[in-house]
């Protein structure tokens, strides 16, 4: 008898998790179930009438490591070859990164020269922090803040400055709450391999799984830093789809999920008062939960409280997204963009330079610059008040705002969209590791046919998603065998 897996959760990950279900040889009925109206989740592009593409979430991904190679690989599978736009290594999108401090832009130092001198706004040649870290002992805590870390290693200023921005433009969050061993496991793990993080990063870690993709070799030759696809992010999941409904998928959108609850078979009985079934529920024998955690413990049934509790206290941080288009204007510099530290301004992370990463987006009406301001994250009530009640107007104004400031453009823009990302990005506080172990622990224990995917768990990148879905249905089908 064929097997059903329900997968709860339309966005990257569980729509990765339907692909490799559904190509696997003796693929189970498999059935996807969002709440929401479309699938995708964060992965959400507006594309205009003249061409131009507006990026709501992840903008561009990262090729390198496992994790990149694996979503190359993906992305090779699909035929979207020809839509990658990449951004190579000698691009200034690559080369140039800012941070806003002190009033001013300053560019990150690169290359020998801008370790060697004094580059603003640090006080000293960051040769002296690398020479640091090379002489700092190993840590002895099992988990450490980032900014304690980092701290510790290379200094306070690398920390209070560079790192504060950092993790602001990565997590949208504090770096003194972020946990190093979960938020940057390869450095953590380099530090207590080799004493050293820079030494263990150079002498590396072992090699991962073969993952290798013509796409991915001409990453590496190329040494892309990043690279999305021509239509948007967005035509990732919608290839997906694709794909999925070929294989005869199940995907069921407006499905609002009440209760999750174990039935005497051993199977998982998912109950929705939307979802368009005879019985008004999906019997299934596991369950891949891609939903947000927290959303999750509101749907387990009280027997199972200890992995609920857990599960409520993996917060996450609201992020306003506000896409600009300035058609005629140009920027006083080009990069990637800039990353504005908490003490300069908390509730503005970053501003990044669409249009110089990837030109092709800026659609047919001329010359234009587009930017994406962002906004909150872990200050966001702090700066705006509840992301459920702040006026669209007050983001807009604010972003407006800073592009005067900071890049000098004071011309209105000629189009503005404006999304309130709501609990979007997964806070990894310390401790975290802790957390997904018990909850590990506990559903072997318990011998529950629940997976847990997600950006709640195991890193929050468009690459973690994808690469954790893809490892939890290899489990699942090696179980079943």
């Amino acid at each position: 008898m064929q097997r059903t897996v329900a997968v709860v959760g339309g966005g990257i990950s569980g729509l990765t998790a339907c692909y490799h279900l559904a190509r696997s040889p003796n693929a189970p009925k498999i059935i996807l179930l969002e709440g929401s109206g479309r699938l995708g989740g964060w992965l959400h592009s507006t594309r205009t009438e003249d061409g131009a593409v507006f990026e709501h979430g992840p903008r561009g991904i990262r090729p390198a490591g496992t994790v990149g190679k694996n979503t190359l690989l993906m992305i090779s599978e699909l035929g979207l070859d020809a839509d990658v736009l990449p951004v190579p290594g000698d691009h200034p999108a690559s080369k140039n990164r800012y941070l806003y401090v002190s009033g001013a832009l300053h560019r990150l130092p690169s290359g020998i020269g801008g370790v060697l001198r004094t580059v603003p706004p640090f006080t000293r040649p960051l040769l002296w922090s690398g020479l640091r870290e090379l002489a700092a002992p190993r840590g002895t805590q099992p988990d450490e803040t980032i900014h304690s870390f980092v701290s510790r290693r290379f200094g306070k200023e690398l920390a209070d400055i560079a790192i504060d921005s950092l993790c602001r433009g990565v997590f949208a969050g504090d770096c003194r709450a972020l946990s190093m061993r979960s938020c940057f496991p390869a450095l953590f793990e380099a530090e207590q391999r080799r004493r050293s993080v820079i030494l263990g990063m150079a002498l590396g870690g072992g090699k991962g799984p073969a993952l290798d993709s013509a796409l991915s070799r001409r990453a590496h030759d190329e040494r892309w830093s990043q690279w999305s696809l021509r239509g948007g992010m967005e035509t990732l999941p919608e290839a997906l789809q694709d794909f999925l409904r070929r294989r005869g998928v199940e995907m069921h959108c407006h499905a609002q999920l009440r209760h999750l609850e174990r039935t005497a078979a051993e199977c998982w009985q998912v109950g929705g008062s939307r979802i368009t079934l005879e019985d008004g529920s999906v019997r299934a024998d596991h369950v891949i939960s891609a939903i947000p955690a927290r959303a999750l413990a509101v749907l387990l049934p009280g027997w199972a409280e200890p992995l609920a509790q857990e599960l409520r206290s993996i917060e996450a941080v609201s992020v306003g997204v506000v896409n600009l288009q300035y058609n005629g204007a140009t920027l006083p510099i080009t990069g990637f963009g800039h990353l504005v530290p908490s003490f300069e301004d908390s509730s503005l992370l970053g501003i990044v330079y669409d249009s110089v990463a990837f030109p092709e987006q800026n659609g047919s009406r001329g010359p234009s610059v587009r930017l994406t301001v962002m906004l909150g994250g872990a200050w966001f009530e702090q700066g705006f008040g509840d992301p459920d009640t702040v006026p669209q107007a007050v983001l807009l104004s604010r972003a407006k705002e800073a592009v005067r400031a900071h890049l000098g453009i004071v011309a209105e823009p000629s189009r503005t969209i404006v999304k309130v990302l709501k609990a979007c990005i997964p806070q990894y506080t310390l401790g975290h590791w802790q957390r997904t172990d018990t909850m590990r622990r506990y559903l072997e224990q318990e011998g529950l046919p629940l997976s847990l995917i997600g950006a709640s768990y195991q890193g929050v990148s468009v690459n973690d998603c994808i690469y954790s879905a893809k490892l939890a249905v290899t489990r699942l089908l090696d179980q079943a065998c």
